[in-house]
């Protein structure tokens, strides 16, 4: 498919910060290039992200989705235009990505299992140095959003169910205190009402100030909770716009969201 563009609107739907407009881009990847030895992952993307904005990526497996992440969190060698509130990320390394306000929740969330849920949300906040007051008040704020780690604030990670090992994973991420917080399919391996949850908890988080770049392989999920999206087909932007517009887009309906299959 060629790359296509619908129109971005000046301003943010409802319930998505209607009336605000629209600000310069926290996040701004241009021509973004990122390849596995001679096999080339992702090619020339270009997206950007405006502070308090939900933005979703979707694409099928194998898209680039999750090396888009990887490569602006510092995770792998790119080329290309990367900036954070104007700065150039690809002078920095991943801790002082993690400094500066970034924070990525992989697929895998990558829990320490056989640690406690505790031990688990204080290495979230290793790059912070911070104080044991600020440090406890940075917990009190994540059990607060997350009862049920509270509850849980001795059990093993390991122990926890799926959707428990999310909600750790976002809190782990909390604990960094950043500004732009990226989530690599937040949803996978959830049942549906735990899903709703999880994305609702997801648009708090915006609502309490943290922008949001959501790569999410459940596209009617990703689209309905985001403000703009863009969707990956081989490494390349296919479509972009409000995210509105490409879920009422034919071809978004016919390969992403069941629109044209006879067995949904």
């Amino acid at each position: 498919m060629s790359a296509d563009a619908l129109p971005l609107p000046a301003t943010r739907g409802e319930g998505r910060g209607e009336g605000l407009p629209a600000s310069p881009a926290m996040l701004e990847v241009a021509d973004l290039h990122v390849a596995y030895g001679r096999v080339e992952a992702v090619r020339g993307v270009s997206l950007a992200l405006a502070p308090g904005q939900i933005v979703s990526v979707i694409g099928p497996n194998g898209a680039g989705k999750t090396t888009l992440l990887a490569a602006v969190m510092g995770l792998l060698p790119s080329t290309g235009t990367l900036r954070f509130e104007g700065e150039d990320l690809r002078a920095l390394d991943v801790e002082a990505r993690v400094e500066r306000g970034l924070c990525l929740v992989p697929e895998k969330r990558e829990l320490f299992g056989e640690l406690s849920v505790l031990d688990n949300l204080m290495l979230g906040a290793f790059v912070r140095r911070s104080r044991k007051e600020a440090l406890k008040a940075s917990l009190d704020i994540v059990y607060g959003r997350f009862p049920r780690l509270a509850e849980r604030r001795k059990q093993r990670a390991d122990t926890l169910s799926g959707g428990e090992r999310q909600m750790l994973a976002l809190g782990r991420a909390l604990m960094s205190s950043p500004r732009l917080l990226m989530l690599d399919e937040p949803s996978l391996g959830l049942a549906p009402l735990m899903v709703q949850e999880i994305l609702a908890i997801v648009r708090g988080l915006r609502a309490d100030g943290v922008s949001i770049l959501l790569v999410e392989q459940n596209a009617r999920a990703a689209l309905e909770s985001s403000d703009q999206g863009y969707v990956l087909e081989t490494g390349e932007v296919a479509l972009s716009g409000a995210s509105s517009a490409l879920a009422g887009d034919p071809r978004v309906q016919a390969t992403y969201l069941g629109g044209t299959t006879d067995d949904d």
